[in-house]
């Protein structure tokens, strides 16, 4: 049985669940206070971070969000995430970066580090300046999303792939809190309610963590 160690609000770790879910794969949840520093995690990676996925029965521990979607395109077979030819798979690859990488940093990063970590680790206030601009920042990346809808029939491709999944990912954190204007953003809107409306993704859109409640249509498809 595979075990993922994650944090229920980490982007990278419901990047991992997707992928999981997509490959029909069967696993168990581990939940993981990245903060907290336990020794038995550092032990499963030293860097402290979430996801981590382990196999006890084969000594298999993986760590990084892109190395483990990548272990797991080569290691089981049927519904393909990076496909295609060569630059094909290079398009997808590096749609999944640009998300990971940017709208993380712009817009992830910072509101779960206002709205999530100073509340439940540092215990301050957030910071409404910082909020505003992750806010705006995210405008500029669901203006390149509405770009890709009207341009491919997902946003890597003719198909589902990674790129969806890392994109869909880092928007239901941003969304749980309560943090993304849809309005002037007709063909994000619906590619995500498509996204969401996948089995892959309610498990995402049922969980819900006891200290922050999600924004109240969360869990709506159709809002």
């Amino acid at each position: 049985m595979w075990h993922l160690y994650q944090f229920p609000l980490c982007p990278f770790s419901r990047k991992v669940r997707l992928h999981l879910a997509e490959k029909g794969m069967a696993y168990e949840l581990v939940r993981e206070d990245p903060w907290r520093r336990r020794d038995e995690f550092l032990n499963l990676n030293p860097a402290g971070r979430v996801p981590v996925l382990r196999e006890d029965d084969k000594n298999i521990v993986l760590a990084d969000s892109r190395a483990i979607c990548e272990f797991i395109e080569e290691s089981f077979e049927g519904n393909a995430m990076i496909f295609g030819n060569a630059l094909q798979r290079a398009e997808i690859r590096r749609l999944v970066a640009l998300f990971d990488e940017h709208l993380y940093g712009d817009v992830t990063a910072p509101l779960l580090q206002e709205k999530m970590k100073k509340r439940l680790v540092t215990r301050e206030p957030p910071d409404a300046r910082v909020l505003r601009e992750a806010m705006k920042l995210a405008h500029e990346h669901l203006y390149h999303i509405d770009w890709l809808v009207d341009n491919r029939a997902w946003l890597g491709g003719p198909r589902l792939s990674l790129a969806d999944l890392a994109a869909a990912a880092q928007l239901s954190v941003a969304d749980y809190l309560g943090a993304l204007d849809w309005r002037g953003h007709d063909q994000a809107k619906s590619w995500y309610s498509v996204m969401k409306s996948r089995p892959s993704f309610r498990p995402l859109l049922a969980e819900k963590m006891d200290t922050i409640q999600p924004a109240s249509n969360y869990a709506d498809v159709n809002w």
